[in-house]
C-alpha cells in the first residue's frame, strides 16, 4: 500500500472505503464523551488529588489545575489551527509529520502508542486491584485481580469492534455518573458556604497559596490528571464536520476539564479545612487508602450510600478510560498500517466500519504488557499502575511539545490563511509551557512513578529509544517500497 500524503488544502472527506473509519459517526458530545472518559476524572482527583495535596504545594493544588489547564488551553489553539488542514485518525502522527517531516511523524506515532498503551496497562493494574477488592468485599468470590483485568479485556474488545457510536454510549453513562456525583459534592459544599474554615479561596487560589511547598510537583500531577486530550483529533475523521466538530470539542474538553479539577479539588480542601488538608493527605497516604482522602468527605457530606458508591464508580472510571485507550491505541495502529508504515493486514476494517485486526493486536499488546507483572507476583497498584502511567504522561507531553513546534513549522512554510496568534505565538506560548512540565516530569520522576531512581531511569529511557525505532522502520520500509528496490 502507498502512504498516503497529507496535503494542506485536504478539505474533501473520502466516502466510505474497506480502508475509510465510519463517517459522520461522532458530534461534539461524542467526541467530549471520549475525552473525559480517558482523563478517568474520579481516577485523576482520587489518585492525583491527595499526592499533589500531600507533597506538592498543599491548599494551592486547585490554582496548579488551572496553571495545567492554561497550558493545555495554549497548546489546544495551535492543534486546531492544524486540525483545520489535516483530518486523519492518526492526530499527532500525521501534525508532527507535516511539519517536520514523515519521519519524525513516525517516530511520535510509536511514542503515541507506548503512550496510549502503557496508560491502558497501567489503569488495568488500578482497575483489576479494585474490582478485586469489590467481589471480596460484596460476595463470597476472591478472584485474583489479573482474572477480571483479563475478562475487561474481553469486553473491551467487543465492545470496540461493536463501533464507535456504541462505545460513546457506554462511555457517556460511566462518565455522566462520576461526574454527577463530585459535581453534587462541589455544589453541595458551595452552597453550605464551604467547611470548617469556610470555602478558602485565598487559602487556594491566592499566588502565597499557589507558590507554597512544591508548586512544580503539583502542576506536574495536575498535568497528568489531563491525559487524553489527544482523543478529539483522533476522532476527527469519524466526526460530523469535522472543520466545527473537533474545534469545539477541544475547546470545550480544555474547559470542562480545568474547571472540574480545579473546582473539585477546591471544595475537597475546603471540606477538609485549608490548614488542615495537607495533613489530611498525608494521612491517608500512610494509611496506604490515599483515595480516603476524597471518599470520606464525599460520605460525610452526602450520607453514606455515597461511601459504597464511590468505589463502583471509580471501577467504572478506569473502565471507561481502558476502553478509550484501545479505540485511541488501534486508530493510530490502523492509519500506520493504511500509510504502509505496519503491515497492510492491521487496516482492516469489520462491518461497523471499526478497525477489527488493529483492535485484536491491542488487546494483545495489553495481554503482553499486563501479564508479566501478574506472573511475578507484583503489586498492581504500586508497580503496573504507577510505572507505566508515569511513562505515559512523560510520552505524551513530549508529543504535545514536538506538535507545537510542528504548528509553527507548518504554517511558516505553508503560508496557510491563519492568524498569527493560532500559528506561531500561541504555538510557541504552549511549546514553552509544555518543555518547563516536561523538566518538570524528569527532575521528579521517581516521585511520580514511586519506584527506583533506577527504575525511573529505564523508564524515562524507553521514550527517546520507542522514538528511534519509529524513525527506522519508517526508513526501512521506505527503501523497501521505493521505485527500483526489492
Amino acid at each position: 500500500m502507498d502512504s498516503r500524503t497529507v496535503s494542506a488544502e485536504r478539505t474533501v472527506r473520502d466516502a466510505p472505503t474497506a480502508t475509510t473509519l465510519k463517517t459522520d459517526a461522532l458530534g461534539v458530545l461524542g467526541i467530549l464523551f471520549f475525552v473525559l472518559s480517558g482523563q478517568a476524572p474520579l481516577t485523576g482527583i482520587a489518585g492525583a488529588a491527595p499526592i499533589s495535596v500531600a507533597i506538592g504545594n498543599g491548599s494551592g493544588t486547585p490554582a496548579a489545575y488551572v496553571v495545567a489547564g492554561g497550558v493545555i488551553l495554549l497548546f489546544s489553539v495551535g492543534f486546531i489551527a492544524m486540525g483545520r488542514h489535516v483530518v486523519d485518525a492518526g492526530a499527532f502522527y500525521t501534525y508532527i509529520g507535516a511539519g517536520l517531516g514523515r519521519g519524525a511523524g513516525a517516530g511520535s506515532a510509536s511514542v503515541a502508542l507506548l503512550a496510549y498503551c502503557a496508560i491502558q496497562a497501567g489503569m488495568y493494574g488500578l482497575y483489576g486491584s479494585i474490582v478485586s477488592g469489590l467481589l471480596a468485599d460484596h460476595t463470597p468470590l476472591h478472584v485474583p485481580w489479573w482474572v477480571c483485568t483479563l475478562l475487561t479485556m474481553a469486553v473491551v474488545q467487543v465492545l470496540g469492534a461493536a463501533g464507535i457510536e456504541m462505545g460513546a454510549r457506554v462511555l457517556a453513562v460511566f462518565v455522566l455518573a462520576e461526574f454527577s456525583i463530585l459535581l453534587l459534592f462541589s455544589l453541595v459544599t458551595l452552597l453550605k458556604g464551604g467547611g470548617p474554615e469556610g470555602l478558602g479561596v485565598a487559602g487556594s487560589f491566592s499566588p502565597s497559596a499557589a507558590l507554597q511547598g512544591a508548586p512544580g510537583v503539583a502542576v506536574m500531577f495536575a498535568l497528568a490528571s489531563m491525559f487524553g486530550f489527544e482523543a478529539t483529533a483522533i476522532y476527527g475523521e469519524e466526526a460530523k464536520n469535522p472543520g466545527k466538530t473537533v474545534p469545539r470539542a477541544t475547546y470545550l474538553s480544555a474547559i470542562v476539564v480545568t474547571g472540574f479539577f480545579a473546582l473539585t479539588s477546591w471544595t475537597l480542601i475546603s471540606a477538609h479545612g485549608a490548614s488542615r488538608a495537607q495533613g489530611a493527605a498525608n494521612a491517608a497516604l500512610a494509611s496506604g487508602d490515599s483515595a480516603g482522602f476524597v471518599f470520606a468527605p464525599v460520605a460525610d457530606l452526602l450520607g453514606g450510600w455515597a461511601g459504597g458508591v464511590l468505589p463502583v464508580l471509580l471501577a467504572t472510571s478506569l473502565f471507561a478510560g481502558v476502553l478509550t485507550f484501545h479505540n485511541s491505541a488501534n486508530r493510530y495502529l490502523f492509519c500506520l498500517s493504511r500509510d504502509g508504515q505496519l503491515p497492510t493486514a492491521l487496516c482492516r476494517l469489520n462491518a461497523r466500519h471499526a478497525p477489527e485486526a488493529a483492535g485484536r493486536v491491542q488487546t494483545v499488546v495489553a495481554v503482553l504488557l499486563v501479564m508479566p507483572f501478574a506472573l511475578i507476583g507484583e503489586d498492581p497498584v504500586r508497580t503496573l499502575f504507577s510505572w507505566l502511567s508515569g511513562l505515559a504522561v512523560l510520552a505524551m507531553m513530549l508529543l504535545y511539545l514536538l506538535t507545537s513546534v510542528s504548528v509553527v513549522v507548518f504554517f511558516r512554510r505553508r503560508g496557510a490563511d491563519a492568524g498569527v496568534w493560532s500559528t506561531l505565538v500561541a504555538p510557541v506560548l504552549g511549546a514553552l509551557g509544555i518543555a518547563g512540565a516536561i523538566w518538570l516530569i524528569l527532575a521528579n520522576f521517581t516521585t511520580l512513578i514511586g519506584g527506583a531512581a533506577s527504575t525511573a531511569l529505564w523508564l524515562v529511557l524507553s521514550v527517546p529509544v520507542v522514538m528511534v525505532l519509529g524513525v527506522l522502520n519508517h526508513r526501512i520500509r521506505r527503501r523497501r517500497t521505493a521505485p527500483g528496490t526489492g
